[in-house]
């Protein structure tokens, strides 16, 4: 009897036990997650309701609103764009669910990799994206951590880009509150494909995951769901009403339904808290530490086109130019020194001067004829002239540039000074003779000049475009132009208001196409005037088209016109890059 006692207990004992362990080996049920709650006036960064709502937890995948918000950040840069070709990596296309179904070596477009993340919350897409600008998973989730502490999420680490489980990866509700913050204001162009119920992403439509909360709550515009075993199920979310804008958080529901009762609540007393009337404080742009260092769009193939279907367009990044793309200045004569050094630095000049002499006249009517006669090289004739050497209207002092430039070894021959004969030197040395020729000035025009904001103003008001004149427009290397206002448009149907250079300036960017060619002309000056550091250079050329007026800046570099049109792009205005 007590044998058969014992061998009852024993059986007990090793069905407690492996009960005990079968339920040790399961992962934590959703409801097991710890519950936090934070509620944010969006229009001023205060808190009005928090429940442990600076204890570290799993954010899930809230954490691909950082994965975007650094994407943007780049775009902003210039040194990505939407339209970007991104190479996926091994470590993206291993991602486990949600996926859109990447490949490895696969060849997608930022655009399809933001719009996947965002709304359907794909795992393989975030890491991609995070690969793509930081190099691998761990190079990435540095940059995310040092961004995280420049907005003031202090309670937060990251490990990966997407919120998959991680020793470390931590974060708060009131971090992420913060990040929904910066997202809305940081970057408001984005901010709608949070609100978008489905979109486009390349492979697949997608449906956001948060569109059941979206559709039930009055005023929901976002922001980011979250689940994982570990997290729950999470939610960042935004509201208006009435213009006031609440955002909150909530980590560890135990369901969707259980996630978007409680966000409602939250919602619901942020806006009876709020005050009707608060004034809006804008949050100042991040300082990242080390963020010029960071190592930036390792994963984008340099062989593949910028766009899809484009022409092999090389993207490549320079972070820190060694040197300035600023031409060095010709040496005075003092600086010089000596006669063969004066000769020598002016060769290049030279050489340019005896092509352009003896080249046959543009035809009339071509952009080079009109830019030729506003530079001044072509007589009423219309034949073309040599290197301008009066500095005003006064005549030619021969004898004293002879003796200024006899004692350097340089003998000026004046005699040819009436007639258009091109720049020469003899092949004698060391004493070099030289025949320079008097172009007559350009004759000085006397709109007058604006600043840029003036400029704007006025072309916003409806003044003709020809009568307006910005700062920014004029080369401050010639002072004569400092006299000078841009030129009467041609008459229709092609409208050329600006000067343009040759030499790699083939390119060009297309802003719009307008109605009217009165409509196309502000656009353009406007363009010019907002993006004046690298759109200055440019000629401003209205073209008719059937239809309406393409509004166009010519006479860039390639480099020039693809700069200007990322930087357009990213505040979500139309350009697309003219090649040669």
């Amino acid at each position: 009897m007590a044998k058969q006692l014992g061998q009852y207990a024993r059986f007990l004992i090793f069905c407690f036990g492996f009960g005990l362990i079968s339920a040790c080996s399961q992962p934590f049920p959703a409801g097991a997650a710890p519950y936090a709650a934070h509620v944010m006036d969006a229009r001023t960064g205060e808190t009005l309701f928090a429940e442990n709502a600076d204890t570290r937890l799993h954010p899930a995948s809230l954490t691909k609103m950082m994965t975007l918000y650094i994407a943007f950040q780049e775009i902003e840069k210039g040194n990505i764009s939407l339209d970007t070709m991104i190479r996926v990596s091994a470590n993206a296309s291993a991602q486990p669910p949600s996926r859109l179904g990447l490949k490895t070596g696969q060849k997608i477009s930022l655009r399809y990799l933001i719009r996947a993340a965002a709304v359907k919350s794909a795992n393989d897409a975030a890491a991609a994206i995070g690969d793509a600008i930081g190099g691998d998973t761990s190079g990435f989730a540095s940059r995310m951590t040092k961004t995280a502490k420049a907005l003031g999420m202090k309670n937060t680490t990251f490990k990966n880009a997407n919120g998959l489980t991680a020793q470390g990866h931590l974060s708060t509700a009131h971090d992420m509150s913060i990040l929904g913050r910066r997202l809305f204001y940081d970057f408001p162009q984005y901010y709608n494909i949070f609100s978008r119920r489905s979109t486009d992403a390349g492979l697949a439509t997608v449906n956001n995951t948060n569109r059941r909360f979206l559709d039930a709550y009055r005023g929901a515009d976002g922001i980011k769901t979250g689940y994982t075993d570990a997290a729950g199920f999470n939610l960042t979310a935004s509201a208006e009403r009435d213009g006031v804008r609440i955002i909150a958080t909530v980590f560890g529901g135990k369901s969707t339904a259980d996630r978007n009762a409680k966000m409602a609540k939250l919602l619901d007393l942020g806006f009876a808290k709020a005050p009707a009337n608060a004034q809006v404080n804008v949050p100042t742009a991040p300082v990242i530490e080390g963020a010029d260092d960071e190592m930036l769009l390792s994963q984008i193939d340099e062989s593949l086109p910028e766009v899809e279907g484009g022409a092999g367009k090389t993207l490549r990044v320079a972070m820190n130019p060694a040197t300035s793309p600023r031409p060095i200045a010709r040496p005075t004569l003092e600086e010089a020194g000596s006669a063969a050094e004066v000769v020598a630095s002016l060769d290049a000049g030279i050489n340019a001067a005896l092509t352009e002499a003896t080249a046959p006249p543009p035809e009339p009517g071509t952009l080079e004829y009109q830019s030729a006669a506003l530079d001044g090289t072509l007589l009423d004739g219309g034949a073309q002239i040599g290197t301008e050497i009066a500095a005003d209207d006064s005549a030619v002092d021969a004898a004293g540039i002879n003796a200024a430039l006899a004692a350097a070894g340089v003998e000026i021959d004046l005699a040819a000074a009436e007639a258009p004969k091109p720049l020469t030197i003899s092949a004698a040395a060391p004493t070099q003779t030289v025949a320079l020729i008097a172009a007559p000035r350009p004759p000085k025009r006397n709109k007058p000049i604006y600043d840029n904001a003036t400029a704007v103003a006025l072309a916003d008001a409806g003044a003709p475009a020809a009568d307006i004149v910005s700062d920014a427009q004029l080369v401050a290397a010639d002072p004569t132009e400092m006299a000078m206002a841009t030129p009467e448009p041609e008459p229709e149907p092609e409208v050329v208001t600006r000067v343009s250079t040759s030499g790699g300036r083939q390119f060009g960017i297309n802003v719009g196409s307008y109605p009217t060619s009165y409509d196309a002309e502000r656009a353009v000056l406007q363009m010019q005037l907002n993006e004046s550091a690298t759109l200055s250079p440019g000629l401003r050329k209205v073209v008719q088209r059937k239809g309406g007026y393409e509004a166009n800046i010519m006479g860039l570099t390639q480099q020039e016109a693809d700069l200007a049109c990322r930087k357009l792009v990213a505040r979500n205005l139309e350009c697309t890059t003219i090649g040669a």
